[in-house]
């Protein structure tokens, strides 16, 4: 099993939801209002840089993966977002 986690911006996340669920990802985790600084720039949600990201974890079957990321990837070509994706190995889900 792959553990997949989405940084997204926190204006965009809605429309990653959409997209997770139309793809059949019955189960996700959203960790809103995420701070920190990237390729994309500072996103510290102050005055000087008020945007923040959202991160959003699920837990997929290896052979889910592929087509979900094509997918999003797709996405991301027509709207211009910078969405990154971070994959991990799970050994068991107790």
């Amino acid at each position: 099993m792959k553990l997949l986690m989405f940084i997204v911006d926190e204006e965009k996340k809605e429309e990653l939801e959409v997209l997770l669920n139309r793809a059949g990802v019955t189960g996700y985790t959203e960790m809103p209002h995420a701070i920190g600084t990237g390729r994309s720039g500072p996103r510290l949600g102050s005055r000087a840089f008020p945007k923040t990201s959202a991160l959003i974890f699920t837990v997929l079957e290896p052979e889910a993966v592929g087509p979900l990321v094509e997918t999003i990837r797709g996405w991301c070509t027509s709207c211009g977002e910078q969405l990154r994706i971070v994959a991990w190995g799970v050994e068991q889900i107790l």
